[in-house]
């Protein structure tokens, strides 16, 4: 009885936040803006590819901004606005992921009209972000080359709720002892064929398909 209960809260919360996401993403058309939920594990680099994408979107006229998603603190949020992006702090406190009521709230505290791109950085989970759609024009997951090769296998559910896979930290992959053609395999078996893309945030390999991959619609 207790779990027939806890299945039906479930599905109830899981088609609310489908609903607001929804709502957010039909808000955020309304005002011209592209947008993107960026999810993966602590320490995958979310943070400077956002901050090395948003900076080359400002050089090729964007108008970008950022909502960083984080359980406490604002370090993040620091680092954008040091790299003249602007951002806003969401901490979830206890929560593991944002949800879509989260960021229909935040959107209220940005200023849509001076924005034509939103990057949402999500917490730092491979996990509970792949169950709550935000309401996003694509869903991004990085994940570094430290991560080992099996992280496909491990986690399939936010690679397949995914519209793009980012693999970070490419120019530190000859020193790990990971197969990254065993993860593109498990990639495309999980996936079907969905779009991966190398990067290293640092030397700004990849950058310019990762840019051209969020930036244009299909």
């Amino acid at each position: 009885m207790h779990k027939i209960a806890d299945i039906s809260v479930e599905a109830d919360i899981l088609a609310c936040n489908k609903k607001i996401g929804e709502d957010n993403l039909n808000r955020l058309h309304a005002k011209g803006i592209t947008s993107v939920d960026f999810m993966g594990a602590i320490g995958s680099g979310k943070t400077l590819l956002i901050t090395k994408l948003a900076v080359l979107m400002k050089e090729k006229g964007f108008r970008p901004a950022v909502i960083a998603g984080d359980l406490v603190g604002q370090d993040d949020y620091n680092r954008f606005t040091a790299a003249g992006i602007p951002a806003l702090n969401l901490n979830t406190g206890k929560e593991c992921h944002l949800d879509a009521h989260m960021v229909d709230h935040a959107l209220d505290d940005l200023d849509l009209d001076s924005i034509d791109f939103l990057f949402i950085e999500n917490v730092g989970n491979l996990v509970c972000p792949a169950d709550f759609p935000l309401g996003t024009d694509r869903r991004v997951v990085v994940i570094s080359v430290t991560e080992g090769d099996d992280m496909v296998r491990k986690q399939p559910m936010i690679f397949s709720s995914s519209d793009i896979t980012v693999l970070n930290k490419m120019d530190i992959a000859p020193y790990m002892d990971s197969d990254i053609s065993l993860l593109e395999k498990d990639y495309a078996t999980v996936t079907g064929g969905k779009k991966l893309i190398k990067t290293c945030a640092k030397t700004n390999e990849g950058l310019e398909e990762l840019l051209e991959a969020l930036v244009i619609k299909n």
